[in-house]
């Protein structure tokens, strides 16, 4: 006699409901994920005109969504643009700097969640010094004033 016992049993039919019920956000083909790596998603928050995280990078591919406000987003080699709640973003890591993640609204705070890549034993973040920004200075994209 089976010790599992049916979930649907004494419910409702099934609707069709699943069948429309996704709807796909963001389609990427990152150049990588680490070897053994492990994944980690967060919901980060910054307050009204916060600029965010200081310059760094990830050691493997992000991928991230808006739940609520607007994110200026900068990754090196890319000007900056802003992604606006119920838009998608993502970063391939590695060695790109990512420049910006901040609010870019002074009125409302931003909300977004990110699904990281990482090495095994390696940060998920790691930030990066002035000396590397100067020294990579022309991989950045012209800034708009």
């Amino acid at each position: 006699m089976s010790d599992i016992e049916s979930t649907t049993a004494g419910q409702k039919p099934r609707s069709d409901a699943w069948q429309s019920a996704l709807t796909v956000v963001q389609e990427a083909e990152p150049p990588f994920i680490p070897e053994g790596a492990h994944a980690m998603t967060v919901v980060v928050e910054f307050p009204p005109g916060d600029p965010g995280t200081p310059p760094h990078r990830h050691p493997g591919p992000a991928f991230g969504y808006v739940l609520d406000g607007e994110m200026v987003f900068e990754l090196e080699g890319e000007p900056a643009r802003v992604v606006r709640a119920g838009e998608a973003f993502w970063e391939p890591g590695g060695d790109l700097i990512h420049y910006q993640d901040g609010n870019n609204r002074d009125d409302i705070p931003v909300r977004f969640t990110v699904t990281m890549f990482c090495e095994p034993d390696k940060p998920m973040l790691t930030l990066v010094d002035e000396e590397e920004l100067v020294r990579r200075k022309d991989r950045r994209a012209p800034r708009t004033s």
